[in-house]
């Protein structure tokens, strides 16, 4: 009813415009006359009519635009909501930046949950963006909130997300459930710093700290979530350990894809050895600092894909630091910190 109220109130006026043009035509005595003054006068009162129309209508559609805007963020907040500074001792930050320009809504996911098993993260990319992979990622999210606690190891928990996949697909989009896939980093590090990790489709993460930049490729991933069935045993593969002044950075294939108006890929391994050697750093200066380099790289450009970046490291109560400086810092980068593509 209050919606049905406000549509009537916002078609009021035009309403009333319209009634004053056509009382003016057919009961003004200049407007039944056919000299080149009265047709003048005629044209300008319809233009003034319609030039109003069109600026109501165009205050109405942007109106309508900024609520459902605020709409859709509050939705993605919720959803993907804000992650704590901290999660069981290790500094967590993460920022999302959709392709769609204008909108808060995103084709990525990601989430970082302490469990009796560790410190458990997931990353992932749903086919597409925008409002048509929303319920995706809801449905893996959702799912990877419970399976975290609930499951002894990372295979069971992808398992899981397998399963919810699949029944979200099979109800959502039942005629196209075969195209749909989400690409997935499931990532676990244990209290005494080891990591373990299953990955489906997904870019591996770089360990970053010390002055070093290394991507941990310990094999090819398994297909995404939703091409293949996946294979019976699922075990999960050693990254090594996470010392106490490192960190693991994740993020979506949109970051190595982005391009520059030249038709470059976004140099994500070099911007890191940058921001890692500009050190000491900490975890949200780091998604700070790249992300700004991103910004910098595609400025001018229509971005393809949305953005994710996800750190987690500092080890157990202490603060990455760069190469030669071991002090914590929880300091993020200031707002007039130059682009990494213009450090030197």
């Amino acid at each position: 009813m209050i919606r049905i109220r406000g549509r009537v109130r916002s078609l009021g006026l035009p309403t009333v415009w319209g009634a004053a043009a056509v009382t003016y035509k057919l009961a003004c005595p200049l407007a039944q006359e056919t000299g080149l003054q009265a047709r003048i006068v005629t044209s300008a009162v319809f233009m003034a009519v319609g030039t109003g129309l069109i600026l109501h209508v165009r205050r109405s559609l942007l109106r309508e635009l900024r609520q459902l805007r605020r709409v859709a963020g509050a939705a993605q907040s919720a959803l993907l909501r804000p992650l704590p500074a901290r999660v069981d001792g290790l500094e967590v930050a993460a920022v999302q930046v959709p392709a769609e320009r204008g909108t808060a809504v995103g084709g990525d996911l990601y989430e970082v949950v302490a469990t009796e098993h560790g410190v458990r993260a997931v990353m992932g990319d749903v086919r597409g963006h925008g409002i048509g992979a929303f319920g995706t990622v809801a449905a893996v999210l959702g799912c990877f909130r419970e399976a975290a606690h609930d499951e002894e190891d990372l295979g069971g928990v992808l398992r899981r997300l397998e399963r919810a996949l699949d029944r979200h697909l099979r109800r959502q989009h039942p005629a196209s459930a075969a195209e749909e896939f989400v690409t997935l980093l499931l990532v676990e590090i244990r209290p005494d710093g080891e990591i373990l990790a299953l990955n489906c489709g997904h870019p591996w993460p770089f360990r970053i700290g010390g002055g070093q930049v290394e991507q941990l490729v310990p094999g090819d991933p398994y297909p995404p979530v939703g091409v293949a069935p996946l294979p019976p045993v699922l075990p999960a593969v050693g990254l090594g350990r996470l010392g106490p002044d490192e960190a693991l950075f994740l993020f979506t294939d949109g970051a190595q894809d982005a391009r520059d108006s030249g038709g470059r890929f976004f140099p994500l391994a070099t911007a890191l050895t940058h921001v890692v050697r500009a050190g000491p750093l900490s975890a949200q200066s780091v998604v700070g600092r790249i992300s700004a380099a991103l910004r910098q790289h595609t400025r001018g450009t229509v971005q393809a894909d949305d953005i994710a970046l996800l750190v987690l490291g500092g080890g157990r109560g202490m603060s990455l630091s760069g190469a030669g400086n071991r002090a914590n810092d929880h300091h993020a980068p200031a707002a007039d910190d130059p682009p990494l593509t213009q450090r030197r």
